[in-house]
């Protein structure tokens, strides 16, 4: 398995969730390709951690369809699956037009303001070609809300569903369809300025579901 720069790892009190977003990363980024055997051993010689949150962090990824567990054997990065992916996206879709209805009629003045700062940064970073800095920006332009909507259950969901579509958005903010995001990230922003709580929800749905185009 080849061993991640250690410069990308956190060492500062890396416990269960750094492990798994190391892991998580490093699969959705290539560096650690479909087919590819995780060895126990080699990741703790990686992140310096003992096998118990490898062992918890790779349980999750199962979960996620990120690896694949043959128990007594092996451990390996999953293959990209165009199934697996659709219905990932169709779950994430239905949660981030339920958190956007909810989130609208709660949405402060920093709130908004967040979004368009979010949306501002993530069209400069398509423009430089900056895909991580794209994907992070767009995170944090759904992540307001995820956390105004104030439905635990939405952000469990998706923990699940959203790391098997990291390589499908890598591939959009890799390429000019990342503009396509921006225009729909705007709309959504007027929607929710105007209080219009349904186009706001309907907008954000049809966003993630623009994915369908890279997984076909």
């Amino acid at each position: 398995m080849p061993i991640p720069s250690a410069a990308r790892v956190p060492h500062r009190e890396l416990l269960r969730d750094n492990v798994y977003v190391s892991l998580r990363d490093a699969i959705v980024d290539g560096t650690l390709a479909p087919g590819e055997r995780l060895r126990d051993a080699e990741i703790e010689s990686w992140l310096g951690v003992s096998r118990t949150p490898i062992r918890e962090a790779l349980l999750r990824l199962e979960r996620a369809g990120l690896v694949v567990s043959r128990p007594g054997r092996s451990t390996t990065v999953a293959p990209f699956d165009a199934a697996s992916t659709v219905s990932a996206q169709q779950v994430a879709a239905s949660m981030h037009e339920l958190a956007a209805r909810l989130a609208v009629p709660r949405l402060s003045d920093s709130d908004l303001a967040e979004l368009a700062h979010a949306n501002g940064a993530l069209e400069r970073a398509v423009a430089d070609g900056d895909t991580e800095a794209a994907l992070r920006e767009d995170d944090r332009f759904h992540d307001v809300f995820v956390r105004a909507g104030r439905n635990p259950m939405v952000a469990e969901v998706l923990e699940i569903t959203t790391p098997l579509l990291r390589r499908v958005e890598r591939l959009r903010f890799a390429s000019f369809g990342a503009r396509d995001s921006v225009a729909q990230h705007a709309a959504i922003i007027s929607a929710a300025r105007a209080g219009d709580a349904e186009s706001a929800a309907t907008l954000s749905r049809e966003n993630w579901l623009s994915l369908s185009y890279l997984v076909d």
